[in-house]
């Protein structure tokens, strides 16, 4: 049996001209290893590290490798291969280029872009649709239609539709209505577990951490200040940003205390 696909982060620091954003970054991530939550404030450089990890952005010093191979050298079908097999979702993901694109065609292009990946699978729109706990009617509405928290469930679909080996991302339901947003997270868990798809999901949402991830990784002042349990991670208040997200959402830390 082959290895699971790894991507690692090395020594990372990351930033823009005049700002380092992120200071000595060490993470790893597994296929078929439980969801890994990465927990920070607005602002602490989440975003900036998912754009580091996919090969969007370029880091100052350390490594991002997928396998052992470079991601920001990846070219052409070494490419192609890594964007099939570790799936990215921004909060900003569903541009809408094409008035008259459908949810149907988004999803036959992930799936087109799949197959050129080397990842053939046989799940039909309806399935990738069910998955994120969506109907399949909607699958003739024109994306423009959707609701934002729609078009946000669609995004996770069209990951899930190359059925990667990992998964990254960025505060995934941000646009979906609280109760919704548990059912959507309990169907996500499950196709996660099921299909086994590391996953990495960064947010400042405690309590969408809480019900997703065993394992929770702190990021503040531009470093991994805590990791483990969602609880021992809020415990180390020693840290100033973990104490503020502590103090800024009480009701949330206290659910679970």
């Amino acid at each position: 049996m082959p290895a699971p696909t790894s991507l690692t982060a090395s020594a990372l620091h990351a930033g823009y001209p005049g700002e380092e954003v992120l200071r000595g970054i060490d993470l790893e991530l597994r296929g078929g290893e439980p969801p890994l939550g990465l927990l920070g404030a607005s602002g602490a450089g989440k975003t900036t590290l998912l754009a580091t990890l996919s090969g969007e952005h370029r880091p100052t010093h350390g490594r991002v490798t997928w396998d052992g191979r470079e991601v920001a050298k990846l070219r052409g079908k070494e490419r192609r291969r890594f964007r099939a097999a570790v799936r990215f979702v921004s909060q900003y993901a569903m541009t809408i280029a094409d008035p008259r694109e459908t949810v149907r065609s988004r999803l036959e292009l992930a799936a087109k872009e799949a197959r050129k990946g080397g990842r053939t699978h046989a799940v039909s729109p309806a399935e990738m649709l069910a998955a994120v706990g969506l109907p399949e009617h909607l699958l003739a509405r024109t994306m423009r239609t959707l609701s934002g928290g729609e078009t946000q469930r669609v995004a996770l679909a069209t990951a899930l539709a190359t059925r990667p080996e990992i998964l990254v991302l960025d505060e995934p339901l941000t646009a979906v209505d609280p109760t919704t947003r548990t059912q959507v997270a309990a169907t996500l868990a499950a196709t996660i577990e099921r299909l086994g798809i590391g996953t990495l999901i960064a947010s400042h949402d405690v309590d969408l951490l809480r019900r997703l991830c065993p394992r929770i990784a702190f990021l503040g002042d531009g470093r991994l200040l805590a990791d483990g349990t969602l609880d021992e991670v809020l415990a180390r208040t020693e840290h100033a940003p973990i104490r503020d997200l502590a103090e800024a959402n009480p009701v949330a830390v206290q659910r679970f205390r």
